[in-house]
């Protein structure tokens, strides 16, 4: 070869998850090793021909930043080569992807199957907010085999959604199972997960979505979501996205790219440190039970195993002491924070009766499992033997 030749580029399909964290999302002849920030939200048309096309093309570049803008499309482009997907659209936040993906897809008289171990505010959506738009919901136990398909109706359901690893009991959803179901568009919601523990749509699922704030940004400095899916669909998403307006940011678009750089090694220590923390909270008179994929006590660990190349940081357990002991744990604790969100670098507890799942009435916290004693706790990038000394004297 000579030194005027450009070696031919490596295929994504030869590369690991982890090594596609570094590539993608790199715009085909850009030699800066950082993320190029577009911070514009319009640019000059050039003339009006040009402007009317890009107002009747998906994802326009430069035309206005409900539409597009290089550095989100760069996010996008990544995480949708990580999934193996044709396309994909961020969102402001995951809640924002959540509701762009139901709102955008179903209409009155649709029904959706979901199952009934959900984040809080996307209990809420489908419990509370679906109904007032006519559109019916089904939960059932997606630890079930069988669940989803057994509680669609031919011609009305339009979306089956599941989330696993559930939050915040890491309860997990057979994916080939999800998969196989014919009909209605199948939406897992693998925040927990990550692209790098499993990709949804090698399960044969129509639609995976993320909040990216999590795992995927890594470091409690950007607010994402983010769909992916085959190109047709995210266009239909993408035209009710212009419309809803929960359009991302490029400043959390860059910082988010700059997380999946290092989202490996930060997973491989998260997930490693979750264990250990389960490990010695499982020896401890004050806990009833402990829930990581990682764990053998994890009544879905053969799942896990099968179906996830890594597990994540996060994990729950239940206080003996119920309610009292919950909140004095989250009160007690010196180096982890109490906070509400997960993935960053810093450990994190929370309870999520009185947080995250605030929302939800007792009966339907009962129903997904989380007690009056239930701490959710989200391990940082701490060396494992702090945060297991801080957990065991909070107790």
């Amino acid at each position: 070869m000579s030194s005027s030749e450009t070696p031919e580029p490596v295929q994504s399909e030869e590369l690991q998850p982890e090594t596609l964290t570094i590539r993608a999302g790199r715009p085909e002849g850009q030699a800066s090793m950082a993320p190029i920030l577009w911070a514009s939200t319009t640019y000059d048309m050039g003339s009006l021909e040009v402007g009317r096309e890009m107002a009747h093309s998906s994802r326009a570049k430069k035309f206005y930043s409900r539409h597009g803008n290089p550095t989100v499309n760069a996010f996008e482009s990544a995480v949708a080569e990580l999934e193996g997907a044709e396309a994909a659209r961020a969102y402001a936040s995951g809640m924002g992807a959540i509701a762009g993906v139901i709102l955008g897809l179903c209409s009155r008289g649709d029904h959706i199957v979901a199952q009934k171990q959900l984040y809080g505010g996307t209990m809420q959506l489908l419990a509370g907010v679906c109904p007032r738009f006519g559109i019916d919901v089904t939960f059932v136990d997606g630890t079930q085999p069988g669940a989803f398909a057994a509680a669609v109706i031919p011609g009305r359901t339009m979306l089956v959604f599941a989330e696993t690893p559930a939050n915040p009991l890491l309860d997990l959803v057979d994916l080939d199972d999800l998969g196989a179901i014919k009909g209605p568009i199948t939406v897992v919601d693998a925040t927990l997960a990550t692209p790098l523990g499993a990709r949804p749509l090698d399960h044969g699922v129509n639609l995976v979505l993320h909040s990216a704030t999590k795992a995927m940004g890594g470091h409690n400095d950007a607010t994402l979501g983010v769909v992916s899916g085959e190109r047709d669909l995210i266009d239909a998403l993408w035209s009710f996205a212009v419309l809803q307006g929960a359009c991302a940011s490029p400043f959390d678009s860059l910082n988010a790219i700059r997380g999946l750089r290092t989202l490996g090694p930060r997973l491989r220590q998260q997930g490693a440190t979750a264990v250990a923390v389960g490990r010695a909270l499982e020896a401890n008179a004050a806990v009833n039970w402990v829930r990581h994929p990682g764990l053998e006590s994890h009544p879905q660990h053969e799942l896990g195993r099968r179906q996830y190349r890594m597990h994540g940081g996060v994990l729950s357990f239940d206080l003996a002491g119920g309610l009292e002991a919950g909140a004095n744990f989250v009160k007690s604790v010196r180096l982890c924070r109490p906070a509400t969100s997960m993935g960053g670098p810093e450990t994190l507890v929370t309870h999520p009766a009185s947080t995250t799942h605030a929302g939800m009435t007792a009966e339907e916290l009962a129903e997904s499992g989380i007690t009056p004693g239930t701490v959710r706790m989200s391990c940082g990038l701490e060396h494992v033997d702090d945060v297991v000394a801080d957990v065991l004297r909070a107790l």
